[in-house]
């Protein structure tokens, strides 16, 4: 009976450390927390850039990661790409952004 409940504690030690190393982040792979936090990220910039009046948000693609947002797409002029960039440096949570927009 003793070496039952012996291993039972000893299997769910084992699967609660399995759990907690599932949920930790990587060079390549985010962490639940961080990919809900860059989520959240990409939804506040795409809202911004739907405000701005002279951008085209639609032609603007936004992807982040670990907080680094990459700005994708064509716009008008090289002012919409300033613009962008600034938008998107101004949301919370936004370490660095790669404003690789393109004038068309």
């Amino acid at each position: 009976m003793k070496k039952l409940q012996r291993f039972l504690k000893l299997l769910v030690c084992f699967c609660l450390i399995t759990a907690f190393l599932g949920c930790e982040s990587t060079k390549k792979k985010e962490s639940t927390g961080e990919y809900i936090d860059d989520a959240a990220i990409t939804a506040k910039i795409k809202s911004g850039l739907l405000e701005e009046q002279m951008l085209k948000s639609l032609q603007i693609e936004v992807k982040t990661f670990k907080g680094v947002v990459q700005l994708t797409g064509f716009v008008d002029s090289a002012q919409s790409v300033t613009k962008a960039g600034e938008v998107a440096k101004q949301v919370s949570g936004v370490t660095e952004v790669k404003n690789d927009l393109i004038v068309k």
